[in-house]
């Protein structure tokens, strides 16, 4: 049985956002009424209308995630449009009605079907746990449908207050005011969940991995410190006004800076955003970035039973190079489809193991023709909007794949690199970047990998950490590899975001830092205010650190004092 926490006690999390919040708890328990299941339940159905009925509500909800898809932008609006196409899976439909078969009753053989997928979903680790809150956030949604109630989820509070749950699951995190929602603590979920980067694309400060976040009291006043990963119970109300005040002073002094990045003494350091359609793009265009370190293609595939045509894509490519010019650079990355992303067409199904299995590069493998006409429509878009475009694959493991991806990019005329999230490439950057121009670093897969944790697993949120050393030395390999090849490598997982990290990252070499558009002046004015040398320095004590707290506290003193 877990207690209320002491009156003045502090529970300590994973810091997502670095900010500081305070505000009165408001719990979210997001179930459907007891009362209204229980009539429900004793009303029965046939099998087939029982069916008929489910697929009605599944419909329905997933009608419910694509319409929140198309108001939402970047990330929010890749994992809603997922969330529409796992609710309507013919998987799950056809394992709802193996129970309805064997003599189940409608509400209790959704719960089945649903159970056996988080079942196979938990087992397989990596990215796909990550989807288990999504399909309990279903299951509950399609409950609702079924009697008849509203769909759960997360209510506006009526006054600014720091939400507190278990979990989130990305429609109601996407959908959240920050004008309202102070803060967000919740008891599960790692720095790369799909809550966490969310509430980087809002800009809400946010702490996860929270033990005993949900014996709080509704109505504590909690202070939320996003950048230690601490929240204080019951504090001195005058002082912790007094610490938000003095955050959000210096983040309104940050909120100031034009670019373009540089260190204190110069050195250049490229500011980029991460972006995933049109709409994004042309947000992030008007903040003071030299262009895109990642532009997630998975986006315009996610929702569709066929391949888009090389014109569709090239059409949609095109809105997001558009939105650059012709003065600053596009990085396109190709389809990173697989794992917690399925792709009807492409995708395989079934696999023990989707994190670890064909997924990324990889689909490209047996169907080679799925890249190619990816890459033709991204010649298409460039050639139409005279972007300067670059090109890299995800999920490459080794310096075979990189050669054969970069001759088909370069043959196309554009500039051809690889992402950086398996150990294995990390290890071989140097000979890796004989046969690139670039290498970009997703922190959120390497971690994961670095670590063999998964990113969802909340007992493991200090494995997932991206100021675990381990996963430095990594980044460290990979960024000297680009400094005597004289090519750039950069960052463009949620590691960049982190002002204090991306001063590390700079220390230890890496030329260019891709973000979602919140975080573009924070990172920018931090660096502009330590110059190289102290970068180095953060570097070299981060590396040298035992585990991610003492390396985030070991920087913080020799840059903030």
């Amino acid at each position: 049985m877990v207690t209320s926490p002491d009156v003045r006690s502090t529970l300590r999390g994973t810091p997502v956002v670095p900010a500081l919040a305070y505000g009165p708890a408001v719990l979210v328990r997001s179930e459907v009424a007891p009362d209204a299941i229980a009539r429900f339940a004793a009303s029965g159905l046939e099998p087939e209308a029982a069916l008929e009925t489910y697929e009605l509500a599944a419909q329905a909800v997933s009608d419910g995630f694509a319409r929140k898809a198309e108001k939402a932008s970047g990330a929010a609006a890749e994992v809603l449009t997922a969330s529409a196409g796992l609710a309507r899976d013919k998987g799950l439909r056809g394992a709802v009605r193996k129970h309805l078969s064997a003599g189940e009753d409608l509400l209790t053989a959704v719960h089945s079907g649903v159970e056996q997928f988080v079942t196979v979903f938990t087992g397989m680790g990596g990215l796909m746990a990550e989807r288990v809150t999504d399909l309990h956030d279903i299951e509950r949604r399609i409950v609702a449908r079924l009697v008849g109630e509203p769909e759960p989820g997360v209510a506006a509070p009526e006054t600014p207050a720091v939400l507190v749950a278990e979990d989130l699951a990305p429609s109601d995190t996407a959908g959240l005011d920050p004008a309202v929602v102070l803060g967000l603590v919740t008891e599960r979920g790692g720095p790369t969940s799909h809550t966490a980067i969310i509430a980087r694309q809002l800009g809400i400060p946010c702490v996860v991995g929270v033990h005993g976040a949900m014996a709080v009291p509704a109505g504590t006043p909690l202070l939320v410190d996003g950048i230690t990963g601490t929240v204080e119970l019951r504090p001195d109300p005058a002082g912790a006004q007094e610490r938000v005040a003095a955050d959000a002073a210096q983040r309104s002094a940050l909120a100031s800076w034009s670019g373009p990045g540089a260190t204190a003494d110069g050195v250049p350091v490229k500011i980029l955003a991460n972006v995933a359609d049109g709409e994004s793009a042309r947000a992030a265009s008007t903040a003071p970035v030299q262009g895109v370190g990642l532009f997630r293609t998975e986006l315009c595939f996610l929702n569709r039973q066929d391949e888009p045509s090389v014109e569709e894509q090239a059409s949609i490519y095109g809105e997001v190079l558009g939105a650059f010019g012709d003065e600053r650079y596009v990085v396109v990355r190709t389809l990173d489809a697989g794992s917690d992303k399925p792709v009807a067409f492409a995708t395989h199904v079934g696999e023990e193991n989707p994190a670890l299995g064909v997924r990324g590069l990889r689909l490209s493998f047996g169907n080679p023709g799925l890249l190619d006409r990816q890459l033709e429509a991204v010649a298409k878009a460039a050639a139409a909007t005279g972007a300067e475009t670059w090109v890299m694959a995800p999920m490459v493991a080794t310096v075979a794949e990189a050669a054969e991806f970069s001759a088909k990019v370069r043959t196309l005329g554009l500039k051809a690199g690889v992402m950086i999230e398996v150990p294995s490439a990390a290890l071989l950057a140097h000979r890796v970047l004989e046969v690139v121009d670039f290498l970009s670093i997703g922190t959120n897969d390497l971690t994961q990998y670095t670590m063999a944790a998964d990113r969802m697993a909340t007992d493991l949120a200090h494995l997932t950490d991206p100021w675990q050393p381990a996963v430095l030395q990594l980044i460290a390999i990979t960024a000297e590899a680009g400094f005597h090849a004289g090519k750039p490598v950069g960052v463009c997982g949620e590691a960049a975001a982190d002002p204090l990290l991306a001063c590390v990252l700079v220390g230890m070499g890496v030329t260019s830092l891709s973000m979602a558009a919140a975080a573009v002046r924070p990172v920018g004015a931090r660096l502009a205010s330590v110059p190289m040398d102290l970068c180095e320095d953060a570097a070299e004590v981060a590396l040298s650190a035992t585990d991610p707290a003492a390396a985030r506290d070991a920087v913080r003193r020799l840059l903030l004092g």
